[in-house]
């Protein structure tokens, strides 16, 4: 076995950082419970210059470049935004202070203003959720989507006037077009029927009453985009250190 000089390891330790994300794309070990696709954190390349990686599974096994196959993404994430209209509702009282009828959307220019009651709201739920890689625990396919997206939760953010439910996510390197198809596929199954189904269904208490938040709604102008493509604007990168 051919011996790697200090200089060459130390070159690898250079490219990547410790704290990198790992995917294994192939592995030179029948008896390894890893498959193709799984991921983790490298953790440091020893003197001989095996990658040695704490996978998401719970396994420490090391990869041998020209061995084992793999890819490897930086180590900072940036944060990307996807937007959704949001749309509040308040159940009116009659004279004995019971809810009675049809549900009233509260209009847009008045909805603005419980931007932060919805955040904390918001972050009430999140308590349930890992902390560490969000909604993207719900994302089972061992694809590149869970290889480059870290995780996203909900959040609210007001916007020319309006409020707007918003799936912060935390990314490794670029997304294809592919890519964030399939993600902004997972995050309105999120809106729609996980995160956003139960959220919506419980009471922000405010001055004026009781209202509710949906991340979601069945009419024709609602979707999911980025900032540039609902509000003609190129997103700022955020840098995230590991």
């Amino acid at each position: 076995m051919r011996i790697p000089s200090k200089d060459y390891i130390e070159h690898l330790r250079e490219k990547h950082l410790e704290g990198s994300r790992v995917q294994l794309v192939t592995l030179n070990d029948p008896y390894s419970k890893l498959k193709p696709g799984e991921c983790g954190v490298l953790r440091f390349i020893d003197s001989m210059g095996t990658y040695f990686v704490d996978w998401d599974s719970g396994s420490g096994l090391g990869l041998v470049p020209g061995e084992d196959s793999f890819n490897i993404l930086p180590a900072e994430t940036t944060t990307l935004k996807l937007y959704m209209p949001m749309t509040l509702e308040r159940y009116e009282r009659n004279q004995w202070g019971d809810y009675e009828g049809e549900p009233v959307e509260i209009p847009a220019y008045a909805a603005a203003q419980y931007e932060n009651l919805i955040h904390e709201a918001i972050l009430r739920n999140r308590v349930s959720v890992d902390t560490k890689c969000g909604l993207m625990e719900y994302y089972k396919k061992l694809d590149s989507v869970n290889f480059k997206v870290k995780s996203y939760v909900f959040d609210v953010e007001a916007r020319d006037g309006a409020l707007w439910g918003v799936a912060e996510c935390e990314v490794y390197g670029e997304l294809t077009d592919a890519e964030l198809s399939k993600l902004k596929a997972n995050v309105v199954g999120q809106a729609a029927d996980g995160f956003g189904e139960g959220f919506e269904q419980r009471e922000i208490k405010t001055e004026d009453g009781d209202i509710y938040a949906h991340l979601w709604n069945s009419g024709p102008d609602w979707s999911v985009g980025t900032e540039e493509e609902l509000f003609g604007q190129t997103q700022e990168v955020e840098m995230t250190l590991e």
